[in-house]
């Protein structure tokens, strides 16, 4: 059960998606999903979406770097094309993988009155129609940056700080901000798989290990955190 506070306390939700709220890392499965419609070459592709899936699990994973790989096909394709891919992507792979533990858990929150927030290292294209999907109206993701001129597509960079490891606390921090809030005046929740996020974890009032992979169990077992199994990763 939610633990109530204060009903002068604006609580605030947040959310990892991959492995956290999907049993699927979407980033991965996009790519897997342009080797199927012909986007990239599949022997090539799958070799460098593996090794940057490991680097990731490993805590390795330079960011930077895997967006401009991971954006390349997007970039490529253009705006139109990658908009109907996507809807195809959402169809065969995301919807299906969406799970009722999933959704009940967002539903208990946004019934209890808190906001909420999915905060993911995915880029914003990728993840902004799933977060829409599942019913959580704030997104903060890996934004990209964009060619100046009107209607600009994806040059293939970051834009700002990523939201990963140490930079999802900078992200959270400056959408606060914007609210004129800070940690001090508000009760958090974080819910997350990886040990990537850490910092995150460590940073709000109430970490929960979700799905946790072993480094993260480890820690919230030695820290008494919460751990919750929504699902088996896929």
């Amino acid at each position: 059960m939610i633990k109530l506070v204060s009903k002068h306390v604006k609580r605030f939700v947040f959310f990892d998606l991959d492995h956290t709220l999907l049993p699927i890392d979407s980033d991965y499965a996009w790519g897997v999903f342009t080797t199927t419609n012909g986007w990239v070459d599949p022997v090539e592709f799958g070799q460098q979406n593996e090794k940057f899936y490991a680097q990731y699990q490993s805590g390795t994973l330079d960011i930077h770097e895997y967006v401009r790989f991971a954006t390349a096909a997007i970039k490529h394709q253009g705006e139109q094309k990658f908009i109907v891919a996507h809807r195809q992507f959402m169809q065969d792979v995301v919807r299906p993988a969406i799970t009722e533990p999933a959704l009940a858990l967002i539903r208990q929150h946004s019934q209890a009155g808190d906001d909420l927030l999915i905060v993911t290292a995915t880029n914003e294209l990728i993840t902004r129609p799933i977060a829409q999907a599942l019913g959580v109206p704030e997104l903060i993701a890996v934004e990209l940056q964009r060619h100046n001129a009107p209607g600009g597509w994806i040059t293939g960079d970051i834009k700002g700080a990523p939201s990963m490891r140490e930079g999802k606390v900078t992200r959270v921090e400056a959408w606060l901000a914007a609210r004129a809030l800070n940690w001090a005046g508000i009760d958090t929740t974080f819910y997350s798989d990886s040990i990537n996020d850490l910092p995150l974890l460590e940073r709000v009032n109430h970490p929960v290990a979700t799905n946790p992979d072993d480094r993260l169990r480890a820690i919230a077992q030695t820290r008494g955190w919460r751990i919750l199994d929504l699902f088996q990763k896929i």
